[in-house]
């Protein structure tokens, strides 16, 4: 557990620091300016002069001074390699056009989620601090621009052909396209400066602890394949918004993702941490009154009783221990041009859409961060650090970064919210291949065309 972790669980701390983060509100330099000031008011009401300080903290000064700069310099040495090494590997933008039709549920994408999973596990140590070597980040995105709504994936170079070769295999007439231009690059990076354009940016992920689930496609009985007009499909009012959309609007949607791993001083880590199937299963074990030293057991007389809720919340996190586990964000950017100004009602809308995977006892997607303030006298009362936030968002989703703590979903959860959806989502903009194209018969004469 890290010192922030600690943190949060100490009472009354824990509770101001959650309130602070909620608010955005940047409380790190008056935090460290009252810590300050309360150890000189105590060195002072102990009869310890100011010089006697200031003396004192260069005495120590070779026990904290190496201890600071070192993970200073750390820290901003693995964030050099690391991005070395992302340029190096390079990566591909490619837009998927959904074929005509769709029959599979989206198993078929959780296989394609699974079959590019990469830990990117170093061999030694040189390929960590020297080399940068880190799980390669995978973007997965919905745009629209004035209700045109289409599929877009960015994929590092070592992997393309896995991921469209998978592609192909699952879903027969799909389109894996190239793009030579990002879509992106029509914004300008600054943007922000022009008086004809205004944007926000929300981030998304798990609103409850990252062991707990969302509501996946086989909770919504997808995977028995109903027929189209039975279908569920939790995407299907996230399409019908971006659908809907004023030519003068665009919407972003982008699902960052990478391998998960444990933490430890070979990945780059100072402070060890298991993996996410050890957390989860020990969260099963506090539901079920488990005694952590012994194995499982089935529920007998004197254990804790589960409601019906919770005994399929249970089956769902032990299902989702078996799939393949990915750290993920998600950044939605919403453009508009000025003159028209923001369609206030489309915040509250693209919020609820994805409600539909919200489960109430376990986990659902919401808003965790965006480039605004409740309280804009205190956190931004100039104006400047909302700008600033803006031109960062831009540049990190034209890169397709992501510095803010990943939660992990696993691939069941990655394509409940992101597959190739079927004709049940009726939504008229939809980008799809026209037709199936035909192959000209084998034995058709020389010289002679199909008609």
């Amino acid at each position: 557990m890290n010192i922030e972790e600690q943190l949060a669980h100490m009472p009354g701390i824990g509770g101001t620091i959650k309130y602070f983060n909620s608010e955005q509100i940047d409380y790190g330099m008056p935090a460290a300016i009252i810590g300050i000031f309360l150890v000189v008011v105590v060195l002072s009401f102990m009869g310890i002069s100011q010089a006697k300080m200031v003396t004192f903290m260069f005495v120590i000064a070779p026990l904290w001074l190496p201890y600071l700069s070192f993970h200073l310099f750390l820290d901003k040495w693995l964030e050099m390699v690391g991005k070395k090494f992302r340029i190096k590997s390079g990566r591909t933008i490619y837009e998927i056009r959904l074929p005509p039709e769709v029959f599979k549920s989206p198993e078929a994408m959780e296989f394609v989620f699974t079959q590019i999973w990469n830990q990117a596990s170093p061999d030694n140590l040189m390929e960590t601090y020297i080399d940068g070597k880190r799980p390669p980040n995978y973007t997965f995105e919905l745009v629209s621009k004035g209700g045109d709504v289409r599929f877009y994936a960015t994929i590092p170079n070592k992997f393309i052909s896995g991921f469209v070769d998978n592609m192909y295999a699952q879903y027969p007439g799909v389109e894996i396209i190239k793009q030579d231009i990002d879509y992106t690059a029509e914004i300008p990076n600054d943007f922000n400066n022009f008086e004809d354009w205004s944007s926000i940016s929300f981030h998304f992920n798990k609103k409850n602890e990252e062991e707990l689930p969302i509501k996946t496609y086989i909770d919504f009985g997808m995977d028995k394949l109903p027929k189209e007009e039975e279908k569920v499909d939790p995407m299907t009012p996230m399409l019908e918004m971006l659908g809907g959309l004023d030519p003068h609007r665009q919407i972003w949607i982008q699902f960052i993702i990478r391998g998960h791993r444990k933490q430890n001083f070979k990945n780059g880590q100072l402070h060890e941490r298991g993996t996410w199937e050890k957390r989860v299963q020990a969260k099963i074990n506090v539901m079920m009154g488990r005694d952590k030293d012994k194995k499982a057991e089935l529920e007998l007389e004197g254990m804790v009783k589960l409601t019906t809720g919770e005994r399929d919340l249970v089956d769902s996190m032990e299902r989702q221990i078996g799939k393949a586990p990915f750290e993920f964000g998600c950044r939605l950017f919403y453009i508009s041009h000025k003159k028209f100004d923001y369609d206030g009602g489309l915040y509250s809308k693209f919020i609820r859409n994805f409600a539909a995977t919200e489960n109430r006892i376990g986990n659902g997607l919401g808003v965790q961060w965006r480039t605004d303030f409740n309280y804009n006298f205190i956190s931004d009362p100039r104006g400047k650090r909302k700008s600033r936030m803006k031109k960062e968002e831009l540049y990190l989703y034209k890169t397709r970064q992501w510095f803010k703590p990943f939660k992990v979903m696993s691939a069941e959860e990655m394509a409940t919210i992101f597959h190739l959806p079927g004709t049940v989502a009726l939504t008229p903009t939809l980008n799809r291949v026209p037709s199936t194209r035909g192959e000209a018969p084998a034995n058709l004469p020389t010289g002679i065309l199909p008609i």
